[in-house]
């Protein structure tokens, strides 16, 4: 969506831009992706690239949305018993030190 707002309508266009203003050369097949399939990961390089090529911000690019796998709620460890409302006991074990 951000690169139709920006008059960009083919893949050779973004490539163009790339190379252009943000110095990335992406493989034909690499820009063809990012167009016709939501990529499941998106290096920084290359989103902060993609950035620069349309002058945009991230948020511009990314959609967050019913797409994106949904959470499981996660079960009581055994043995542990969740603390009584209004009780300042911890419900959960402490991290490991760093």
């Amino acid at each position: 969506m951000a690169a139709a707002q920006r008059g960009v309508w083919t893949g050779t266009q973004l490539r163009w831009l790339l190379a252009e203003k943000a110095g990335l050369e992406l493989s034909a097949a690499s820009v063809s992706a990012l167009f016709t399939k939501q990529p499941s990961q998106v290096k920084l390089s290359t989103l902060t690239a993609l950035c620069t090529a349309l002058d945009c911000a991230p948020g511009d690019l990314l959609v967050l949305g019913s797409t994106a796998p949904a959470m499981a709620p996660v079960p009581p460890e055994a043995g542990v018993q969740p603390a009584a409302t209004g009780s300042t006991a911890p419900r959960t074990r402490s991290l490991p030190p760093l």
